[in-house]
């Protein structure tokens, strides 16, 4: 049970930078394309409260959280996640444009 529960709770951390990072970084910065802030922080909190409780599965989550191939996952998804970003952005941009040149007569 104890082996599960650790194994959920990794995966939720899989979308987690370092918590450190976590915590200086605004959630609602005007020029941030980073989709990941909010699950971040979320995490972040979670771990801090599994910390309080139980040191030692906090440490087991960060040793898992550290290894390669959760680290690959992260980079990956971090990857994708800008990538759908900056396509957002310039959905944006053209819809603006086209909301002044066309529907307002700029």
């Amino acid at each position: 049970m104890l082996q599960s529960r650790a194994l959920v709770i990794a995966l939720i951390l899989l979308l987690s930078t370092t918590l450190p990072e976590v915590q200086s970084k605004s959630l609602f910065e005007k020029d941030r394309r980073d989709l990941l802030a909010i699950p971040e922080a979320i995490v972040s909190y979670f771990y801090e409260a599994v910390n309080k409780v139980s040191p030692k599965v906090s440490q087991f989550l960060s040793d898992t959280v550290q290894s390669p191939t959760v680290i690959a996952a992260r980079q990956r998804l971090a990857k994708e996640a800008n990538k759908v970003s900056i396509m957002f952005e310039q959905l944006i941009e053209k819809i603006k444009n086209l909301w002044y040149t066309r529907i307002l007569g700029y």
